[in-house]
Parts: structure tokens; sequence; C-alpha cells
């Protein structure tokens, strides 16, 4: 993907942010017109830089755990912005990426356990 197209696609979204700053009365459906913009930006930057199969494992992760899978496609978007990706990325790719961002998000948990000793019968002795 060409630094063209990427400040191309910045300098568009920057007019279309001082177009809808200047005209307050739509601003609903302003807000509602960008965002729909910003995801047909979103996936055509995913598009041009992931292949078939790691698009079909992207979207199946989606459905699955939609946060995790924001997080992977702002993380590819950043590299593809900034000119880190080297070409297409296989699905192989993908899941090394998936396997980066899992552990960046890894959480621990740990179970404690309160336990009361007011009425506890083990230390009585019944004869």
């Amino acid at each position: 993907m060409a630094d063209e197209e990427l400040e191309a696609i910045r300098r568009q979204r920057m007019t279309e942010l001082q177009a809808k700053h200047g005209d307050p009365s739509s601003d609903q459906q302003g807000q509602q017109e960008a965002k729909q913009r910003e995801t047909e930006m979103r996936n055509s930057i995913l598009a041009q830089v992931l292949d078939q199969s790691a698009r079909a494992r992207l979207s199946n992760l989606a459905l699955v755990k939609p946060d995790k899978a924001k997080a992977v496609e702002n993380y590819l978007i950043q590299m593809a912005r900034f000119g880190q990706l080297g070409g297409k990325i296989t699905e192989a790719g993908l899941i090394e990426i998936l396997e980066k961002v899992s552990q960046q998000t890894e959480k621990k948990t740990t179970v404690k356990f309160n336990r009361r000793r007011v009425m506890d019968s083990d230390d009585e002795d019944d004869d």
C-alpha cells in the first residue's frame, strides 16, 4: 500500500471532519455518516493489507470476541499507516499478530478462599 493513498485518505477524512464541524444542524446524521465512512475506510485498508483467508479469520474472531478483533484491526491499520507492512498479511501472519495481542492483553485470574472459622465443627470433639 502506497504512502500517497494513505495521505489521500487522511486528507479526505480531515475535510470531512472540518465540514462536519461547520454545520451543527445535522449533527446526529453527520455523526452517523462519519461513522459509516470510518468503517468503510477501515474495511478498505484491511482489504488492502490482509489476504482472503486472513480476512475470514479476522471476521470470525469479530463474531466471538469483538474487542480483541477491534484491537487487532487497530494494530494492523496503524502498521499500514506507518509503512511497516511489506505486503499482504497471510493467515499465518495474522495468527502471529493475534498471539502477540493475546499476550499483551492476558489477564491473570486468582481465586482466594475466605474460610470462616466461627462455627467450625472440626474444632469440637463430639464423644
